[in-house]
């Protein structure tokens, strides 16, 4: 029986206490979490990027977050984008990729997922990881990637960085098959 009014006592004595850290650990929670909350989103956006007229690039996603209101401020693209990119001759280039994030001060794109960048003329690119230096229309990344083109060529490895119309390509260790064009 004392051990009984032991424990009745411990559990009153208690409960209060564990109660009251319940609540503490949710303020503090709170205290620590950061307003990390996007200015504004956009749902089924089409966005075309013009210079002197001319399209340049079309960007195609289901959601866009804008978080630009962030010191180092970004859009972020939850659901995919899709990217047509124009050269001058008119030329396209398209990008997918299953999430993307891009970066206001550097404009740079980060794209991530199943990233697949391909040409009219039939070469394709496939990594998990692809950033785009818009400014200098530039492709990198440390990932594994795979290239193929129309003849049956194909070079693989980890890392390359690569012009947007696959004309200047460096590799890192990279192993492949170049096939003659017919």
């Amino acid at each position: 029986m004392r051990k009984i009014g032991v424990i009745l006592f411990l559990c009153t004595a208690l409960l209060p206490l564990l109660l009251s850290c319940e609540s503490n650990f949710r303020d503090v929670q709170r205290i620590n979490s950061v307003g990390f909350n996007p200015v504004g989103e956009s749902e089924n956006i089409d966005l075309k990027y013009t210079d002197s007229g001319k399209v340049k690039s079309i960007l195609v996603s289901p959601l866009m977050r804008d978080y630009t209101n962030l010191e180092f401020g970004f859009n972020e693209f939850p659901k995919g984008v899709h990217l047509t990119l124009f050269d001058t001759q008119g030329k396209k280039t398209f990008v997918d990729g299953d999430y993307a994030i891009v970066y206001e001060d550097t404009d740079v794109i980060d794209l991530q997922g199943h990233v697949r960048i391909y040409t009219e003329d039939g070469k394709e690119l496939t990594t998990e990881q692809l950033y785009y230096d818009q400014k200098n229309e530039w492709f990198y990344t440390e990932k594994f990637f795979k290239f193929t083109d129309v003849n049956g060529s194909f070079l693989q490895g980890p890392g390359i960085d690569f012009s947007r119309d696959f004309k200047v390509m460096n590799t890192q260790r990279s192993q492949g098959s170049i096939n003659e064009v017919k």
